[in-house]
């Protein structure tokens, strides 16, 4: 089971992993910080507009001209999403036209290694063999 409160190891915990005290819990938790990734991160396209994000500020315009097959209407529901979820910043600049543009946030930021981290693990040759089968 994934940790949810890293605290200290514990025999037969996973490598790598924080250990959590409360590990008969048998069901997602919201306020287990895995599961608080994962929603943020959750919807199809979301970690699209985050990388483009991550390449700078941007506005409504140019993150549809970025991901052309990505209609307005989800884009906008991915930007409100992320916004809840404190990873991206919208500001409106002053003066006409006003612009606005969307931006990563710290946290935001943080998401960048994650991404790539979950790049590799998806480009990983996958195995339809149970593990220890191999």
């Amino acid at each position: 089971m994934v940790s949810c409160d890293a605290r200290r190891p514990r025999p037969g915990a996973a490598p790598g992993l924080p250990d959590d005290p409360r590990a008969e819990v048998a069901a997602p938790s919201p306020s287990c910080p895995v599961e608080i990734a994962l929603d943020a991160l959750r919807g199809r396209w979301t970690t699209l507009v985050v990388r483009e994000l991550l390449r700078g500020p941007r506005t409504f315009s140019e993150l549809s001209g970025a991901l052309p097959a990505l209609s307005g209407k989800v884009l906008t529901d991915r930007l409100r999403h992320l916004g809840r979820a404190g990873v991206v910043h919208r500001e409106r600049t002053a003066g006409w036209p006003s612009t606005v543009r969307y931006e990563l946030t710290a946290r935001g930021r943080e998401l960048g290694p994650v991404l790539e981290a979950l790049w590799h693990w998806g480009a990983l040759p996958r195995s339809d063999s149970p593990p220890g089968n191999a």
